[in-house]
């Protein structure tokens, strides 16, 4: 099926390994995806700090030519001597002790002055080169970074032609039995994670931008999801989360796995809505906590955002946005659409996604 996933490949194939082989595929497609809009968001930084260090080159450059100008004057000023001679020559010429003395101080300031144009000039210069060196660096980061990101998008586009190809290679019935079986199996991981007690039971309340970024989420329901989208027509699980606490006034990272490596950590058992969850041992998808057991996420390529149970995908764990704000003291949680704001397929926790994801 990674090959091609055409219907002979599929032939003979019991329901449970056909819905495993088509969730590796979508898993893989969404990793390639990740993949993608971190060599995005990679190369963005890097043009950033590319175009500082041009501007830093361009001032020491200027600054480099006004130290050059100045210490060709001290030379100048040096060799031809004020009035045909050097301050020592008039020191020694002059028949006044005081006005020797004055000389002696001129030289002395005036010594003083040439070796600060000089130093001046070393470290500009010195500087200069630095800045060259570090420009040139950026410079072959960001054309390495392009080819990387060219190799990821093709990586994505391959991915999802093998789900499309698998998709329209099954009949109505297997299709049918697929989403059946998916749906138990969402149902019976739902069913242990409540059981085992590791959600609290207790309701909680959001915080101020926690309970805006839930009401954001809450009105993309039904919106598709497009890798590497950000809205406001499309989503991919990463997009919804940054942009709905980009929308309650808190930027957060762009990936799925940045967004788990650098937002604080929170037991499942203190989730308050507003969190985000994490799945997969690679942080390869998130979604928004809701409350009582539930995200909103934009599932996988062909779905629409909605609300799911949180055990939907296997979980790796959860982070705050926003950890050092106070909960509010009453929260009216925005209305759920019916029908689809329920169960939604998920991931099954075989083959899970080695390669980093958005």
């Amino acid at each position: 099926m990674a090959q091609g996933g055409g219907a002979e490949a599929l032939q003979g194939l019991g329901v449970g390994e056909l819905l495993a082989r088509l969730q590796g595929l979508y898993r893989e497609a969404e990793a390639a995806a990740e993949g993608y809009k971190a060599t995005e968001e990679a190369l963005k930084a890097g043009q950033e700090e590319e175009g500082r260090l041009s501007a830093e080159l361009a001032k020491a450059r200027t600054a480099l030519g006004a130290e050059k100008a100045a210490a060709g004057r001290v030379a100048r000023a040096q060799y031809q001597g004020v009035g045909g001679f050097s301050p020592y020559a008039r020191m020694l010429l002059t028949g006044d002790p005081r006005g020797a003395q004055d000389q002696r101080r001129l030289a002395a300031r005036e010594g003083a002055r040439r070796a600060g144009v000089l130093a001046r000039l070393t470290r500009t210069e010195r500087r200069a080169d630095l800045l060259a060196t570090a420009a040139r660096k950026s410079l072959d980061a960001r054309q390495t970074l392009t080819a990387q990101r060219m190799r990821n998008k093709q990586q994505v586009d391959l991915k999802l032609k093998q789900v499309e190809r698998v998709l329209a290679s099954l009949t109505p019935d297997q299709l049918t039995r697929l989403g059946t079986r998916e749906a138990a199996n969402t149902a019976a991981a739902q069913r242990e994670l409540l059981e085992s007690g590791r959600l609290a039971a207790t309701p909680r309340t959001p915080t101020a931008a926690g309970g805006a970024a839930l009401t954001y989420a809450t009105e993309q329901i039904g919106k598709p999801y497009v890798w590497g989208a950000e809205g406001p027509g499309a989503f991919d699980c990463s997009g919804l989360t940054s942009q709905a606490w980009a929308h309650a006034g808190r930027s957060i990272p762009r990936t799925s796995q940045e967004q788990w490596a650098q937002l604080p950590k929170v037991p499942l058992d203190e989730l308050r809505p507003g969190d985000l969850v994490v799945y997969f041992p690679t942080a390869t998808h998130v979604a928004l906590y809701v409350g009582d057991g539930k995200v909103i996420q934009a599932p996988r390529p062909g779905a629409k955002v909605k609300v799911s149970p949180i055990a939907a995908n296997p979980l790796l764990g959860a982070v705050r946005p926003d950890p050092g704000a106070a909960p509010l003291a009453e929260f009216t949680a925005p209305s759920l659409p019916d029908g689809e704001a329920g169960d939604d397929t998920g991931y099954s926790a075989t083959e899970a996604p080695a390669t980093s994801a958005r």
